[in-house]
């Protein structure tokens, strides 16, 4: 008989959740938003006006949707290690830093202000998991760096950052543009490997 699910069990599958059900399904719709920016500005498509500034939007709720997932895993790998409270408490602070920041990037108007927030919400999720207590199953990251879901989700999670904040200067300059194209191919293929090493751990639960 399968023995019922924890708190710390069903806390640990929001994250799986709430990555197929939102962030995927968004990310799908970035991308079809995206070639359609892309076929507006060589004049290939005469799309509305509008549809740059919902590429933006979509970008900006799957940066955030993921933030949130990354904090929920953590969460649920705390719960499942029972620190004590006074341990747990110091780490409050730097995921409300991470939500923060990638939250403040909806507002940020000058690029200085928006590069501070986007560093400071991944400095803080880079903070978190490196945190004994915060490690899945209680195994350290540093362990495993090739294939390792910790690691490629931190640098998915920087890639989407960097997209959120960059967006003006994508938008005016071709050189910026480049580098979104490139850095957009690279976190879909880590949207693949996170979606594999992901169901991959869960399974040696």
């Amino acid at each position: 008989m399968t023995p019922p699910l924890s708190a710390g069990d069903w806390l640990l599958l929001l994250h799986p959740v709430l990555m197929i059900l939102f962030v995927y399904p968004v990310v799908g719709a970035t991308i079809r938003l995206g070639i359609l920016v892309r076929e507006r500005r060589l004049d290939l498509n005469p799309i509305a006006a509008t549809v740059p500034a919902e590429h933006v939007d979509h970008g900006r709720w799957v940066t955030t949707g993921t933030v949130l997932a990354v904090l929920l895993a953590l969460a649920a790998n705390l719960a499942r290690s029972g620190p004590a409270v006074g341990a747990a408490l110091p780490l409050l602070l730097p995921a409300a830093l991470a939500l923060g920041g990638s939250l403040a990037l909806w507002r940020a108007r000058r690029a200085a202000a928006r590069a501070a927030w986007a560093l400071l919400s991944w400095g803080a999720l880079a903070l978190l998991v490196v945190q004994p207590p915060l490690w899945f199953r209680g195994e350290s990251p540093w362990r495993q760096l090739w294939g390792s879901h910790t690691w490629s989700g931190l640098l998915l999670t920087g890639l989407l950052l960097f997209a959120m904040a960059a967006a003006p200067e994508v938008r005016s300059r071709p050189f910026w543009r480049r580098l979104h194209t490139g850095a957009a191919l690279l976190t879909a293929l880590l949207l693949a490997v996170q979606a594999i090493s992901g169901s991959r751990d869960l399974l040696a639960l």
